[in-house]
């Protein structure tokens, strides 16, 4: 299947909530891309506005280039970069399915520039994850995946606290305001980083298999407990979750905190 007389899909590589993700190539160049494509049926036009958001992002470090978007009778699509393996892959890849500390601080303070980047935009991402980190060849971190995406000031304001009706995001990866659904801001993209950073060197999160949402928060509740805790992250937990809703958070102060020697 051609696109837009340029890109020719060839086999697909993930698949979201509201769209399939392939691998696909420019004719023209014999450039690899990946293209995300949405039905217009479900009448969501979140691509579009992905695509915009991606835009707006352009000038940042690990936010990939959208090359194209564009419909047609029966889809949305979007050609973005190709980019390497998502942090879930790469677990996977290692001997023993997790990573050591020191490459996990490395990835965590890669992870909380592009974070602080989306936070000084004005854009919460609200959906931290795994599977929405790519890294390519040279070792550097990409956030990916705008679909929640939101702001959150209007007109120079910080958005008001409003009570929401269901979990914004991935549940084994929200935090726990989201949990006690709480609007998310700033610190909940932290708080889930966190937990995103617990699943690569830990191997997984105790409550990854939970399907109970009150289980996986009581879970979540009582992790700061768990012995295995580092105490970088430890403290990098307490300080997120001590943020108020409206509360800049100190990206300086929690990337100096990571790097804390390890104790033997």
């Amino acid at each position: 299947m051609i696109i837009s007389n340029k890109y020719e899909l060839l086999n697909q590589i993930g698949e979201g909530g509201f769209g399939k993700i392939y691998k696909g190539r420019n004719i023209r160049t014999g450039e690899n891309v990946a293209i995300k494509i949405e039905e217009i049926s479900n009448g969501t036009k979140l691509l579009k506005n992905e695509t915009m958001i991606y835009r707006y992002l352009s000038s940042g470090e690990g936010i990939p280039e959208v090359k194209w978007f564009g419909v047609d009778d029966k889809y949305n699509y979007m050609v973005l970069t190709l980019l390497g393996d998502s942090l879930s892959d790469l677990k996977m890849k290692q001997p023993t399915k997790s990573f050591s500390f020191e490459e996990t601080i490395r990835i965590a303070s890669q992870m909380l520039q592009r974070l602080e980047y989306i936070h000084s935009m004005g854009l919460i991402h609200r959906d931290v994850k795994p599977d929405n980190f790519l890294m390519d060849k040279h070792q550097k971190l990409y956030i990916i995946d705008f679909g929640l995406c939101k702001k959150y000031t209007k007109n120079g304001a910080h958005t008001e606290n409003k009570q929401i009706s269901k979990i914004i995001g991935t549940p084994t990866f929200a935090s726990v305001n989201v949990h006690n659904l709480n609007q998310p801001s700033r610190r909940d993209d932290l708080e889930s980083m966190l937990y995103v950073l617990l699943e690569l060197y830990l191997g997984n999160l105790e409550w990854k298999d939970c399907e109970n949402h009150d289980e996986i928060k009581e879970k979540k509740q009582r992790l700061l407990n768990n012995l295995c805790l580092p105490e970088q992250f430890k403290q990098f937990l307490i300080y997120v979750r001590q943020l108020k809703y409206y509360e800049k958070p100190d990206y300086k102060y929690l990337n100096e905190l990571l790097f804390i020697e390890k104790p033997t």
